[in-house]
């Protein structure tokens, strides 16, 4: 009980770290995703078209929300990794009680929690825009899907924040990765079209993607329909999320890493 005492302290911590500074933490992701709602669901939705028959809007904010929660939490892991190496506070930690296996679920539920509070947000967002659109707000066909995916994916995201954390030596290491490997993952994953009008190439290399499945999840559980079967989908998700749990871990026992 007690180790369960000190981890949720730790996890309030990282929880207030990130709530201190509400317009980059919140508020800046919120404005992108009002941006894409504006750019993509109202200016070009009428010239975008779904084979279901899905209205585009309703098509894309699964997409955003699935992004919000995912580049959120990878986010809040590194840069509150990163910033502690600076500061020599992430050091600090090697002479408490936790172990590493708290402070990855500290810091990895923090990030959750980050990830989640934006992506509930931009699905408000995104209902707004939807009503004023269609005059009816989107329900959740699957609502136990919808969270499946949402918080594996999430936490997924957040323990690979931490090994990226860890690895990276500076803000810039981690820009780096976000820029040329998680945001084109990401874009190529599903969030803004439908993998049945790309080329064969495209469709089989998405397959490959672990991000496309969790886009894909959380969208079957919002509207039904997916590009790739749901049990598939469940299965790559977790064994994504095993595999980042294990990095997360092993690179907090690397005690080389715990400074800059």
């Amino acid at each position: 009980m007690n180790r369960w005492i000190q981890m949720q302290g730790l996890y309030q911590r990282e929880v207030v770290r990130f709530l201190k500074v509400p317009l980059q933490t919140v508020g800046a992701p919120i404005v992108n995703a009002i941006l894409y709602l504006l750019i993509f669901g109202v200016s070009l939705g009428h010239s975008i078209h779904i084979e279901e028959e899905i209205p585009y809007l309703a098509f894309l904010i699964p997409g955003l929300i699935a992004m919000s929660i995912i580049k959120n939490s990878f986010d809040n892991a590194t840069s509150a990794i990163i910033g502690q190496k600076y500061v020599n506070e992430l050091q600090d930690l090697r002479v408490t009680p936790f172990s590493s296996q708290q402070i990855c679920l500290a810091k990895g539920l923090s990030s959750l929690t980050r990830g989640v509070l934006v992506g509930f947000i931009t699905y408000l967002v995104g209902q707004i825009f939807f009503y004023i659109q269609r005059g009816q707000f989107l329900s959740i066909v699957d609502l136990g899907v919808f969270l499946y995916f949402l918080l594996l994916g999430g936490l997924s995201f957040g323990m690979l924040g931490i090994a990226i954390g860890m690895w990276a030596r500076s803000f810039e290491h981690v820009g780096a990765v976000s820029m040329l490997i998680l945001l084109p993952l990401i874009y190529l994953g599903g969030v803004f079209f439908s993998l049945e009008g790309m080329h064969s190439f495209w469709q089989n290399a998405s397959h490959l993607n672990p991000l496309f499945y969790m886009i894909n999840g959380i969208r079957y559980g919002m509207l039904g329909s997916a590009d790739t079967h749901l049990g598939v989908a469940m299965g790559v998700t977790f064994l994504f999320f095993v595999v980042c749990y294990l990095l997360a871990l092993i690179s907090l026992r690397n005690g080389s890493r715990y400074i800059r």
